[in-house]
Parts: structure tokens; sequence; C-alpha cells
């Protein structure tokens, strides 16, 4: 994993500092934090950013609020080149205290490339922060967590989902796998996890499936490849625990009341 370091934003007028760092597929930074707040995105690829047990999956269309201080990983699940707009705390007019994923239309990604710049005036410089920080909107969608087990028999059989999101086995065939009972694995995971093992199969599909679908795989081949028997049983699925579509998910439209069809099923557009 490669290092992240990132000094003070230096003295002046303004309050963001914008950085560019490319990143291959599958290139991570390792666990860091910044003094300042991050605002991380991209114009192409797709990027991950992990806080703990919580995952986003970061497209063009999103960005990713982290306060200073927050212990965090980003990297490419598609080449990328990373965006961070690092904004001092003691000039920021935003402080919002968790990690926020906010919506980026043509405008923000226009003014984030013209920030990047290093000939403009203080004025210009200062009107311009002053949009940046205006258009940035609160999505209303929450990061698809994973909790880690502690227990290392709990530990073998998340390990083993998480290699293979399909892994089409029973609660119970993965507890005979490990040498406990089908009660003792259901207490384990609720334990360890605070889920139980079919809500946490599913986040971890629900995950798996981001980037897939942030890359432009359709909806049919992205439910087969994480054990979906069909696209309908996967979008119900994404649907009961995010809250919305992966298509409006990953565009960052939080209008939620056309997004489905009298029955609650997402309209067959949002399956391709």
């Amino acid at each position: 994993m490669a290092e992240a370091v990132v000094g003070a934003v230096p003295a002046g007028v303004g309050a963001i500092v914008v950085a560019r760092f490319p990143l291959s597929s599958g290139q991570w930074f390792s666990a860091h934090s910044h003094p300042q707040h991050q605002l991380a995105w991209t114009r192409s690829g797709v990027l991950g950013v992990a806080v703990d047990d919580a995952y986003w999956v970061l497209p063009p269309t999103r960005a990713l609020w982290l306060p200073a201080g927050v212990v965090h990983r980003t990297g490419a699940t598609r080449d990328a080149v990373l965006c961070s707009l690092y904004l001092e705390p003691d000039r920021c007019g935003l402080d919002w205290t968790e990690p926020t994923p906010v919506a980026v239309d043509g405008l923000l990604a226009h003014l984030i490339a013209y920030l990047h710049r290093e000939d403009l005036s203080d004025g210009v410089r200062l009107r311009a922060e002053a949009v940046v920080l205006d258009l940035l909107r609160p999505l209303p969608t929450t990061p698809i967590d994973v909790p880690q087990p502690v227990d290392e028999r709990v530990t073998a059989v998340a390990d083993a989902l998480l290699a293979n999101p399909a892994d089409p086995r029973s609660l119970e065939a993965h507890a005979r796998a490990v040498g406990v009972s089908r009660r003792t694995l259901t207490r384990l995971f609720v334990h360890d996890t605070g889920m139980n093992f079919d809500r946490w199969r599913t986040h971890v599909r629900l995950r798996a499936a981001l980037p897939l679908l942030a890359e432009g795989q359709p909806v049919s081949r992205v439910a087969h490849t994480i054990g979906y028997a069909t696209p309908s049983a996967f979008l119900a699925a994404f649907r009961r625990t995010v809250g919305t579509s992966p298509k409006r998910y990953l565009n960052g439209d939080t209008n939620t009341s056309s997004d489905s069809s009298t029955n609650g099923m997402p309209r067959r557009d949002e399956d391709r």
C-alpha cells in the first residue's frame, strides 16, 4: 500500500488545496488521517474509501467528506485519479463531524479543477471556494457496513464469503465446515457482527456489487456474479438495505419517490 502524507494547508486567504494522486486498479493508500477536512473524488474510474467497517464506493458522480482526524483507507477499484480537496478547519465554514457522501455535478467538478490552478488571485480563489462550499450537499444514503468478526470460526466463514460473495452454501453448511452447530454459528455471528448471517452476507454481496455497477457492468451480470438468481432479487435486496436503487445511489440522485412502481420494485430502466 502507498503512503499518503499531507501537511498543513499553506497560509493565505484560501481554505482549500487541491491535490491529485493517480491510482491503478487495486492500489490503496495505507490507513491514515489528515489534520484537514478532506473531500475525496475522482473524475474517472472508481474509488473506494473505508472507515472502520464502513465502505463507500465513489464513481465520478459522488465524493466523500472526511472530517479532520478520521482514519481511513482510500483506493481504486478501477484506474482513477484521486482528487482531494483539503480544507483547513479553522478557515472552513463546514464542520461535518461524520464521513458524508455528496453529489458531484458538472459545476462542482469544474470548480475542483479550477481550484487546482496556481495562478488565481486571492479574490478569485475566495469566490470559487465559497461556491464549492455552497455546493456540498449531503446525500441521504448510508454506507454498506460489513463488520469484521473476531471469533476464529466466524472469521473463517466471513473470509469464505468475502473471497466469493456468490458462495451458495447455507448457514448450516458453513457451520458444518467450521465444526459447530447451526445454532452456535447463529449466536456467534450476531455476537461478533451485530447482524445475523443472512443480513451480513447481503451486505457483503451489495458491497461487492457497487464497484462492478460503477464500472458500467449490467445489473444482470452483476447479480449473477454476486450470487443472486435474478436481477429483480438483487435490486429488491439493494433497495431494502440502502433505501434506493443502485442507479440512483451511484448517480447521487436523492429523489427516491419516482424510483419505483406501485409494487415497490425499481423500474425496468434501472436494470440496465
